[in-house]
Order: C-alpha cells, then structure tokens, then sequence
C-alpha cells in the first residue's frame, strides 16, 4: 500500500509492506551541477503536491580507478545499481516500523541507523539492493537510513590553493554532503519514528571510511551518537599538499589553467570524470602506505576536518561516542580474485616474495618468515591473501581500536566476520563486502550457495547485534556470547561465524608485527 509523509521541502509517497514502511530517492540536498559543483550542499529545491519516492532515482558519477570487477562482480552485486549517474545525486532512503505522523504508529521514539555506503570515495552508491533495510528495521525495532552523496573529482576536488574563499570547502564537498544528510535526519527523525537523540552512523570499506572522517569533524558534533566501522578504518587522510598536487594534475589532464576554474564548473561531468584516472596515476603513491587509502577523498584543512581521524591518537571530539568496529577474516582474497595465479593457487615463493615486498618493503624477510611459521598449512596464495587482509585493512582497525581504547570514555568493541562463502569452490573465504548482506539481512539476494540455514541465522544474529547497538551503546544481546569492551590488554574480539564466540588477541602474532612496521614507518 502507498503511505505518506511530510518532509520541509515538500510531501513524499512511499509504500509500506509487511509492517515497514519505505521512501527511497529523498532529496535532502539540491543539484550539484553548474554553479553547484564544488560547492557546499544546499538545500533541496521545494516542490508542490506529493513526490514520488517509490524507486531510487540516481547515483553519483561512478569512477572504479584500478579497481577489477571482473569476478567479484557476478558474485556480489546482486543486482548492481542500474539508476543513472548524475550531479543530482543527494538523495537519502528510509526504512521504519512506525510512522508516527500518519496515525499508523505506536508513536515510540527508535534508534535511527544511518548508512554510509562504500567504494573508496570514489565509486558505489545506496541503492543497491542488498542495502534494503526492511529486515533491519523490522528485526531491531529501528529506523534506516541509506545515504547518497558526491564522489571522487565530483566530492574531493580541493581547489582551495587556486581559487580562494569561493572553492576554500572544494575538497571536503562530498564530506559536507554527509553532515547535510545527517542534519536532514535529526530534523526529520521524529515524522518517522526515529529518535534524533539516538543515530548511529555506520558504515563499510570507503563507507567506514566515512565515519571514521565524521568521528574527527566538529561540524559532526550532535548528529551522531554510536558509530559502526566495518572494513573501513582510516588513521589519516589528505593532507593539503598531497590534494593540491591532484588537482593540479586535473587541471594538466583537462588542458586549464589555474585561472581557468570557473571553467570546471561548465564542463561536461563526463570529461571530468575521465581525468580522475590519469590524474591519480600521476600523483603516485602515498608516503604513509599503510595508514593513507584515498587520493580522491576528504582532506585535513583545519577547518572542516581539522586533523587526521585516527593519527596521532583518537580524536577528542567523539571520547563520548560508543565504536564498533572489524573486518572480514579473508579481506584481501576480493581484490586478489582477478590474479589467476592467486586464483588457481599456483602462485609460486618467489611471486609471493614479491608481492608481498610491495607492501612490506624493507620487512619483507620477516613477514614472508612469519606468516610461514604462522600459517604453516597455507599455500603461497593463501598467506599472501592473509598477509595483504592484515597489512591493508586490520592493521588500521587495530590501531583505531587500541588508540580509541587507551583515552576513550566510551566502550570500544572488536569483531571478525569469519563466515567463509562456498561460492567459487570456496577460494574467496569470507572476502571483503561479505558482511554487508549480513548487516542487512539481505543474504538471499547472494548466489544460491550462499543461503544455507547458517548464513540465514548469522545474517539474524548480526543484525540483531547491530541493533542493539543501536538502541544502547553496547552490542550484549541473547543472538551473542558476552561481548567484553576491547582492551590493549585483553583484545577480546567477536568472532562472527556459524558458532560465534570471544576470543582474546587472535592472530596475536601478526598483529604484533603489523604494530611494529606501522610504528617504524
């Protein structure tokens, strides 16, 4: 049945089934093209009568720099978002049990649960339909969110070293998008059974990312209470230098001059989209590989973000804020399934030597002797996926949790997500983005393998635990064994899995050498 409500810009029609009531394709900012580009958000253009917000409508210009989809693809977008790419993108989705202001509700105040989707920056978007939140939200009692906003040159063009106060928010454009999603929710929560007072922002991959960025951000202050960092953890970001030498490589690729900016904004969305790749080509790698992941994302300005969100220590600003954060077990085996040597397991000790000497640099010998002492059954293509699932994701939710841990006020809590798929004869573990359909309870849109009864009752216990979260600020519930605030002594970790249970410091071995080579970078 169709339901509707009111929102400040105008009155929306959604449907409500089996108890939820659904709005997708919200505006809460308005177009960011022409003058709009590079800008600050504004508010969403006011319409008469009563729109339509029955199906999604957009996504942000998409941009996959280096990124293989070619088997990671067929499993896990299920389907992928077919919407169009385009600059009038900020659009917002909910998902509610209770609809307060239509008569159709019992009027209590739920946990809102805002979600901030992945991709690095740079690609990705809400309206993927494993992101539903009709089983979250009936599951907990709360109300979702799902959140579109500007990505890649689109979000974090920083352009202030050229073009002064007018672009001085250019490169933080796409952060801004999320404090204005974030402001649409408090001043909304309430018309649709949410409690303003009890949102909690998670999110995963670039998605973490973006909370870890909200957790440093003072304009974030009060829009938020719990926070969620799945697969996602950023120690830092951009810092001014490393985002005024990309823009000038845009500028080179687009053949424009530094006083040609006004340009920018006319130029079809399409041409600049296609310098993003040539552009993060040119800059090069990071100095601080393991703790730096984006070079088109939000940048240290001092103003907007103020600091890195994770470096030297946890922020201040969030000491309040309760933190929930992990990883998959196999993270790395998603970005190594277009490697056919990975692949087939025929990777050899040599080609394992070197690939892991991209990462490890100098400490080649001792993680290569390491993860073979550790790990003594795996084959070379099995320790370079753990080695590379520790160097590029758990040393950063290691470190969020152990510098969270050390000044917090709040409980920090640890998890693994180790449910292994039985997709593709089982070669991808339990990989990166694996969990999000768990968040959601949305596993019987993956391959049929994948829809055992276990994986069901996992996806329930998740999103329960999620929920209670949610709801208190600490993840206890009956679907879990006790789960204990992760210490620098104790490291207890939840292990989600067929059997879920605590265990103190597991991989305590390779934790212990990832923690040194940070420290010695």
């Amino acid at each position: 049945m169709h339901i509707e409500a009111e929102t400040d810009a105008g009155r929306i029609r959604g449907t409500r089934e089996n108890g939820v009531a659904a709005f997708k394709g919200i505006p809460y900012g308005a177009d960011t093209a022409g003058e709009n580009r590079f800008m600050p958000p504004r508010k969403p253009t006011p319409w008469a009568g009563v729109r339509d917000a029955l199906a999604y409508v957009a996504q942000s210009p998409q941009s996959r720099v280096g990124f293989n989809r070619r088997r990671e693809l067929e499993h896990f977008a299920s389907p992928p978002d077919t919407t169009p790419e385009s600059e009038d993108c900020l659009t917002l989705s909910i998902w509610t049990p209770d609809l307060s202001q239509s008569g159709l509700g019992d009027g209590a105040k739920r946990p809102v649960m805002v979600w901030l989707h992945g991709g690095a920056f740079s690609f990705g978007s809400a309206n993927s339909a494993r992101l539903d939140g009709t089983n979250l939200a009936r599951r907990g009692d709360v109300v979702v969110v799902t959140v579109n906003q500007r990505l890649n040159i689109f979000g974090h063009l920083d352009l202030s070293a050229l073009g002064g106060a007018e672009f001085a928010a250019s490169g933080n454009a796409g952060t801004l998008d999320m404090i204005a999603a974030l402001e649409w929710v408090r001043d909304h929560a309430e018309r649709f059974g949410g409690d303003p007072g009890n949102v909690t922002i998670f999110g995963e991959s670039g998605g973490g990312g973006k909370v870890s960025t909200l957790m440093a951000m003072p304009l974030a202050r009060g829009l938020f209470h719990r926070a969620i960092v799945q697969s996602g953890a950023v120690i830092r970001l951009r810092e001014r230098e490393r985002a005024a030498r990309l823009s000038d490589a845009v500028l080179r690729e687009l053949g424009l001059g530094r006083a040609q900016l006004g340009e920018l904004q006319r130029l079809p969305w399409e041409r600049l989209r296609g310098a993003v790749e040539p552009a993060t080509n040119a800059l090069g790698a990071s100095p601080w590989p393991l703790f730096d992941r984006y070079p088109f994302g939000p940048v240290v300005d001092g103003t907007i973000v103020p600091r890195h969100p994770f470096e030297p220590d946890a922020p201040d600003l969030s000491d309040d804020i309760p933190l929930l954060v992990g990883d998959t077990k196999d993270e790395a085996s998603l970005f190594l399934s277009q490697d056919d040597k990975v692949w087939e397991g025929t990777l050899t000790e040599s080609e394992l030597r070197e690939r892991v000497a991209a990462v490890a640099g100098a400490h080649t010998d001792r993680v290569l002797a390491t993860y073979r002492q550790v790990y003594p059954q795996m084959s070379p293509a099995e320790r370079l996926i753990a080695t590379l699932t520790d160097s590029n994701f758990r040393i950063r939710s290691l470190t969020m949790a152990e510098r969270r841990a050390r000044k917090s006020r709040a409980g920090t809590y640890m998890y693994s997500f180790a449910w292994e798929t039985p997709a593709f004869g089982g070669r991808l573990k339990s990989p990166h983005a694996m969990d999000v359909p768990f968040t959601f309870e949305t596993v019987r849109l993956l391959a049929p393998g994948d829809r055992n009864e276990a994986a069901l009752a996992l996806a329930a216990t998740m999103a329960a635990t999620w929920a209670a979260f949610a709801r208190t600020g600490n993840p206890d519930c009956p679907a879990i064994p006790r789960w204990p605030a992760y210490t620098p002594e104790r490291r207890a970790t939840l292990i989600l899995d067929e059997n879920c249970r605590i265990e103190d410091d597991p991989g305590g071995e390779t934790r212990a050498l990832w923690q040194e080579i940070a420290t010695s970078a």
